[in-house]
Order: structure tokens, then C-alpha cells, then sequence
């Protein structure tokens, strides 16, 4: 401290380093940038170039600047630390928030079969959930079978319940908190890459972001405030107008 914080951006290129020989000034791109700068809630940020991806075709700055953090975090946490296949089962916990309503798409595109913690059943449905648990109501080990994978977006009680519904060589993935119990936690890392398989799938209609709320940048300590509530149907987005 002090520090510029948020790390997901959509924006126009304004200026070149001497090495972004691939991007031209204007380009539209997004990315989620280094953690080791100051981040992108500012008129102006600096990006490595070897971050920044072509923004979806089919969004606006708005709903690509909501993608990055979240959805790299739920690629990483489904596929690279929790290794989900087709046809196995996940539990998502908090699967209508930020990182939730990202992994819950991309799970039911994998060919999985999704479970959702959600407090509100047809959001999950919609966004593709095959079976719904209101964590308010139920308790998941006495309504979930076994899973290959669950992947904790929230922390909390349910997280600490989750070991009881991994089945024998099964995955606990968690990216709030440090599980108590055989769990991996992890912190999400840029990756073009990925960011660019991300667009393909948004421009082809098979992922989508979730808005929750648009604060202007002056409103930006009312924006985290909403980030940190709960009951939020996808990202609080910071806009530079």
C-alpha cells in the first residue's frame, strides 16, 4: 500500500512498449494483468503485452472487462487443478457468484454433470445446472451422491462439509479459501492462452458473463463494497466514463 487495485481489464490499446510488436494502438483487448503492478481501476494501466487477448466480438468493454479473473479461475480450478472429464460429477459451491456462474457453464460444456450450491435454483438451471441443493434448506451430504470433483467458490460452512461428498479418489478445489481437509487451494495466474479459448467460446454463444452491478470509477469504494456481499448473480464492474 498504496496500491491500484482490480486486475481484470477490457480497454483500447493507447500507447506501445518497444517489444508489443503483435498489438497496434487501438486494438480493443482484455486480460487479466500481472498482480505484481498496480492494477487497472485507473484512467490508464500498463499490461504486459503477452497478457492481453482480442476482447469477445460479441460483447461490450462492460461485459468483457467481468471475464477474466473469474473465468480463468474457474478453467483453472475445473480443469487444471481438478482434472474434470467428461461424465464425472461436480459440486460447484456458489455457483451463481463471480467465479461460480463461470464454472458452472464451462463444467456443463465439458460434458460434466453439474451440481450447484445457489440460492436461486433457476439461475443455476439457466446457466446449467443439471441438479440444484438451496444451501439454506439442505444439507449437501444428505442430498448429494459422491463427487469426482468439488470446486469452492465461498468458503465458509459449505467448504467445510465438502470433504463428505468427495468420493474415494476424488478432488477438493477451492479458490476463497485454504481447505481444512485433502484440498488444494490455489490463486488464479494470467494466461492469454486460456483468455483466448475463453473468447472462442463466448463469441460461439456457449459462455457468457453475468452482470451483478456497473459502479463509474468514482463509486469504486461502493463497487468492492458490493463485491463483498452475498447473494451477488455474477461481477461488479468498474466503469471508466
Amino acid at each position: 500500500m498504496p496500491a491500484i487495485p482490480s486486475y481484470e481489464l477490457s480497454g483500447e490499446v493507447a500507447a506501445l512498449g518497444p517489444d508489443a510488436n503483435r498489438l497496434t494502438v487501438g486494438d480493443e483487448v482484455y486480460a487479466l494483468a500481472d498482480f505484481g503492478r498496480d492494477g487497472a481501476a485507473a484512467d490508464l494501466a500498463v499490461v504486459s503485452a503477452a497478457l492481453l487477448a482480442p476482447k469477445p466480438r460479441t460483447l461490450d468493454h462492460v461485459g468483457s472487462a467481468a471475464i477474466p479473473l473469474a473465468a480463468l479461475s474457474a478453467w483453472q480450478g475445473l480443469f487444471d487443478h481438478g482434472g474434470l472429464e467428461e461424465g464425472q460429477h461436480v459440486l460447484i459451491l456458489g455457483a451463481t457468484g463471480g467465479v461460480g456462474h463461470f464454472a458452472t457453464q464451462l463444467a456443463r460444456h465439458r460434458g460434466a454433470h453439474v451440481i450447484a450450491t445457489a440460492s436461486d435454483a433457476d439461475a443455476a438451471r439457466t446457466l446449467g445446472a443439471h441438479q440444484i441443493v438451496d444451501y439454506r434448506r439442505e444439507r449437501v451430504e444428505d442430498v448429494v451422491e459422491p463427487v469426482d470433483l468439488v470446486f469452492d467458490t465461498a468458503g465458509g460452512e459449505l467448504l467445510q462439509r465438502a470433504p463428505g461428498v468427495v468420493k474415494d479418489g476424488g478432488r477438493l478445489v477451492s479458490v476463497a479459501v485454504e481447505p481444512s481437509a485433502r484440498g488444494i487451494y490455489f490463486v488464479v495466474e494470467p494466461n492469454m492462452g486460456q483468455l483466448e479459448e475463453i473468447t472462442r467460446l463466448v463469441d460461439e454463444g456457449a459462455l457468457r458473463p453475468e452482470i451483478d452491478s456497473v459502479y463509474p470509477l468514482e463509486e469504486a469504494r461502493a463497487a468492492f463494497d458490493r463485491s463483498l456481499q452475498p447473494g451477488k448473480r455474477g461481477k461488479v464492474v468498474l466503469r471508466l466514463t
